[in-house]
């Protein structure tokens, strides 16, 4: 499940693929091609600036997976503005792919809606256990970020959680639960959400985390998404919120609704994609 610009192809995706059903694939052969062929996709090639805003754990958390503080990057003047997007990005990305990912996800965002959007910067460019992992270390540092940014800004933040990006999305939710901590959040959105379809429903691990922050979650999930649809099931043994959804619709916890975009996303790398992704139907949430 790479996340990586298009200047570099997936590294680990097509070994998860081979190993993740305890080392047996039980497919055809040519629809192994056919996957394989889903796996080699690229995102939009778009390169940021190089003063873009970022925030970033990247080799700062420690043994015990905390960090005090995340770092920050570029130029962050939004004097202007009235609110501010923050883009997660997902797994097996580097420090510039992440930069590239969020300023896709900006171009794509100007056709809609005028507001500055900076990046979540995190080590996810390592094996995916690891990446999980790192994943929920990234809870603390970004719930205190958000904390932090409603005590000295205010400004409504809306949080974008990419392929695995979701499941950092979704921990820091649950920090916020459990810290009792004010943030400024004005709505949450999950592309292409590289965690289990059960997870968040009422009783399942985010259901009470979703229900208790004061801002709607919206699921974006495509049908035609065969990272999650065949490679995510594979390793995980299980479905992905980002292909079918919630497990069970009578059990959506108060402010998480799904949004089918199966019709604009045609596999995994085009939900921010300017012009041809389902950015427009984020957007359409927000109204």
């Amino acid at each position: 499940m790479s996340d990586q610009s298009s200047t570099t192809r997936p590294r680990l995706t097509k070994r998860n693929l081979l190993l993740g059903a305890g080392g047996v694939l039980t497919v055809l052969t040519g629809g192994v091609a056919y996957v394989l062929s889903e796996l080699d996709a690229e995102h939009a090639d778009y390169t940021a600036p190089e003063d873009y805003p970022m925030l970033t754990t990247r080799g700062r958390l420690g043994d015990d997976g905390s960090t005090p503080t995340v770092a920050t990057e570029g130029g962050w003047s939004f004097d202007d503005a009235d609110e501010l997007f923050l883009f997660v990005h997902g797994f097996d990305t580097d420090p510039q792919a992440a930069r590239d990912q969020t300023y896709t996800l900006d171009v794509g965002l100007e056709e809609y809606r005028s507001s500055p959007v900076a990046g979540y910067s995190w080590d996810s460019d390592g094996e995916w256990a690891d990446a999980k992992r790192v994943a929920d270390a990234n809870a603390e540092p970004l719930a205190d970020w958000l904390a932090e940014w409603a005590a000295e800004d205010g400004r409504p933040v809306h949080l974008v959680g990419y392929s695995l990006g979701a499941r950092v999305v979704c921990e820091a939710l649950t920090e916020l639960e459990t810290s009792e901590m004010a943030t400024s959040l004005a709505s949450m959105s999950l592309l292409g959400g590289a965690i289990p379809s059960d997870s968040v429903e009422r009783d399942g691990e985010y259901g009470d985390a979703i229900a208790a922050v004061d801002a709607p979650m919206t699921n974006f999930h495509s049908g035609r998404d065969r990272v999650l649809g065949w490679v995510y099931r594979l390793s995980d043994r299980t479905t992905a919120v980002g292909s079918v959804g919630i497990d069970d619709p009578a059990a959506e916890p108060d402010g998480y609704r799904d949004v089918d975009v199966t019709d604009l996303v045609a596999d995994h790398y085009s939900y921010f994609e300017p012009e041809e992704g389902s950015l427009s139907r984020v957007v359409e949430s927000l109204d």
